[in-house]
Parts: structure tokens; C-alpha cells; sequence
């Protein structure tokens, strides 16, 4: 077994494991509307309906939160992931779920295809960021939402970004190709989809801080030019 494998291994085990953590006990901060981050989950996941596509999936974390009638289909690179996956959706009574053994940059549904894509804190560890979320758009149907919840850079300038941006290398290479100074929000604005709500906020951690969750929707009307529509909350 190579050392990459032992990696994967592990890491799943230990995604698996953290399936029994109590969301509810990280809080939020500079957040008013949402309390934990269980709360910001439910809000953003509780309601979902029809096709819904997650990227990352890991072991399953999000499953608590989805409505138990969706068709769920998990993108999952880490082929140690997918048991957890299993066995977590049916402790959470999900029974309708498709597991691909893929990555964000390639996914294998058709066009216009899945009413929802979901992803929680995996942009960061994408090898390429804006080729997956050009992959989102193509595969969500007209009107149809991505569902973010991330960890991004900090502001230019602070010693948050100067830490993040000198501990870059080794942190990527420790948990599994994640970067801690990735601009994400402005790639949302660059793929020609329309930001509906943006919330960034803070957990106590302040190397993989701040963070920003919010929902972007595909145009459901095609035109001639791209047009954002961003509005952001911004928690000082």
C-alpha cells in the first residue's frame, strides 16, 4: 500500500468519524442570521427538491440536513469515501443515491441535467476551481441553484492572509490539496451566473477564515451578455 492510498485511507476514516460531531456547537461569527453552523446547513439544504448533485460529498456530512425524498448523486474523488457515504445515508434515510467516482472538473451527468449543486467547503480543494464551477453551470438546468458554503482568503494586507498565504504549501499538502488563500468569491462572478444571497462570516479558526455561503443561480433566460447580480453581507 503507497503512501497515497494510507492518505486517502486515513482521511476518509477521520471524515467519517467527524459524521458524529455536533454542528450546532460551531458557532458563527459576525453571522446574525444563523447561530451554528448546523443552522446555516438546514437553511441552505432543508427545503431542496428533485436532483440534487454534491461535489466532495466525503462521508456524508450534508445528509442530515437534506429532505429525505431527493435524488441524491455524490461526486466523490476518494474511492475510501463512498462505505461512509453508504452507510451515512442510510442511517439519514436517504435511499435514492448515485455515487460517481470523479472530480469537479469532469462531471458525469448530461446538461442541464440536476436541479441543485451542492458544495461545502471543496472549492478550496479543487485543482481547478474555475473549470468546476464552468462544469455547475453546465450541468444545472435554467433557473436552477449552486449551493456554497466555503472558506476563502483573507483580506489583502492582514496578518490572516499573510499567515495563510506563507503556510499555503504545507497545508495542501497535509489535508488533502486544500488552499487556504483562494479568492472564491470572484470566480463566482467570472462564470456568468447571478449571486442571489452572499453571507460571509467567521468561525473561531482564523487560518481557514473568513467564509462565505450563499446560493447562485443559473439564468433561466438566455441573453446576449452576462449579467452578475451580486449582493453581499458583510459582517464588519
Amino acid at each position: 500500500m503507497n503512501i497515497a492510498t494510507i492518505q486517502q485511507r486515513l482521511f476518509a476514516w477521520g471524515m467519517g468519524k467527524a459524521n458524529a460531531a455536533n454542528a450546532r456547537a460551531i458557532k458563527l461569527i459576525d453571522c446574525p442570521e444563523y447561530e451554528s453552523l448546523a443552522e446555516l446547513k438546514q437553511a441552505l439544504l432543508g427545503n431542496l427538491k428533485h436532483k440534487v448533485l454534491e461535489i466532495g460529498a466525503g462521508a456524508g456530512a450534508n445528509f442530515a440536513y437534506y429532505p429525505r425524498q431527493i435524488n441524491w448523486i455524490g461526486v466523490e474523488p476518494n474511492p475510501y469515501m463512498h462505505s461512509y457515504l453508504i452507510q451515512e445515508a442510510k442511517q439519514q434515510g436517504l435511499s435514492d443515491i448515485t455515487i460517481y467516482k470523479g472530480t469537479a472538473e469532469d462531471l458525469p451527468v448530461e446538461d442541464g441535467s440536476i436541479d441543485t449543486v451542492v458544495s461545502t467547503y471543496v472549492l478550496c480543494s479543487v485543482t481547478d476551481p474555475y473549470a468546476s464551477l464552468q462544469e455547475i453551470k453546465r450541468i444545472l438546468k435554467p433557473g436552477g441553484n449552486f449551493i456554497f458554503i466555503e472558506h476563502v482568503a483573507g483580506e489583502c494586507g492582514t496578518w490572516t492572509r499573510r499567515i495563510q498565504d506563507g503556510i499555503e504549501p504545507v497545508w495542501k499538502t497535509l489535508f488533502d490539496n486544500c488552499h487556504t488563500n483562494r479568492e472564491t468569491w470572484n470566480l463566482l462572478q467570472q462564470i456568468g451566473l447571478e449571486t442571489i444571497d452572499y453571507y460571509q462570516f467567521k468561525l473561531a479558526f482564523p487560518i481557514v477564515s473568513p467564509h462565505i455561503a450563499g446560493v447562485v443561480k443559473k439564468k433561466a433566460i438566455k441573453s446576449s451578455k452576462p449579467v452578475v447580480n451580486l449582493q453581499v453581507k458583510q459582517i464588519d
